[in-house]
């Protein structure tokens, strides 16, 4: 797919009206390494990558046309979702349902801007974490699982990990039905600089990247109301997954030329937004300029 795509996740509540994110244990690479970085290779070893103090991330780089990941670190390690899930309601609601023209518009407006009473509805009408069971066969996903059960509302506490995100882009981009995948895309490549609840959407890969891109971004834990409202910007078994309860997260993931990059963070207890998003730029902008190394 020509241009950027990225996909990344808005919410702030937790439940509900809102969405939410965390983590968990995987197979941590050493950060910033790159496994097409070997000692034969004439060329400079990439930049290492500076996860900033206090900061739980993961991110995993793959390139469409090696076909292969060129850059990763633990990327097995569960967050709670926040509104990345959105991703996973849509492309639920169009299999199961046959989608009206209401329909579209909420879910434009869910992928879009981030809206998350239509997240909220959609979860609802598609039986809540039933909409997770669906999804994970239909996309391969491993880490993926439902909210915990005394939160069976908390859409945004759905568990997933930098892996099954980029599972998710694979499915979309290569498996996904034709007419899905052009609306979902279509929606992304709209996305508004704010969200519906006011937080700005521009954070990540929209800052640190250049255009074109299609983004969907997540966030939660940073309260109800931004501190500085959104203006516009000017950027064009069963294990209990760790969620990082109590910490924000903040999730940039998405499609760049041909690769598709996911930055999962859990940011420290009372970060603001503004901080917490500087960080995510940074971090996100390092991850790409790593994996061309």
């Amino acid at each position: 797919m020509a241009g950027l795509v990225v996909l990344a996740c808005g919410c702030q509540a937790d439940g509900p009206s809102g969405g939410g994110g965390a983590t968990a244990g995987g197979s941590p690479r050493v950060t910033g390494e790159s496994p097409s970085a070997g000692t034969a290779s004439p060329r400079a070893r990439p930049p290492a990558v500076k996860v900033p103090a206090g900061v739980r991330a993961s991110y995993v780089v793959f390139d469409r046309k090696l076909g292969r990941v060129v850059l990763r670190r633990e990327t097995r390690r569960t967050y709670r979702s926040a509104s990345v899930v959105k991703i996973l309601l849509a492309l639920d609601y169009m299999r199961e349902h046959r989608v009206s023209a209401a329909d579209r518009d909420l879910l434009g407006s869910m992928l879009r801007s981030s809206d998350d009473k239509a997240a909220t509805e959609f979860w609802r009408r598609g039986g809540q974490a039933e909409v997770i069971r669906r999804m994970v066969p239909r996309a391969g996903l491993t880490e993926t699982a439902p909210p915990p059960r005394d939160k069976p509302g908390f859409w945004g506490y759905t568990a997933l990990s930098a892996e099954d995100v980029l599972r998710t882009y694979r499915y979309l981009l290569e498996k996904a039905p034709k007419p899905h995948r052009d609306f979902v895309v279509a929606q992304l490549r709209k996305s508004t600089p704010c969200g519906t609840d006011g937080f700005d959407q521009t954070f990540g890969i929209p800052s640190a990247l250049e255009r074109p891109w299609a983004v969907k971004q997540g966030w939660s834990g940073f309260g109800t109301l931004p501190a500085a409202p959104c203006r516009g910007g000017s950027v064009q078994s069963v294990a209990v997954p760790d969620l990082g309860l109590g910490r924000p997260v903040l999730h940039t993931t998405g499609i760049v030329g041909d690769k598709i990059v996911v930055v999962l963070t859990l940011q420290p207890a009372g970060s603001s937004f503004r901080a917490a998003s500087a960080r995510v730029t940074a971090l996100t902008r390092q991850v790409y300029r790593a994996s061309a190394g």
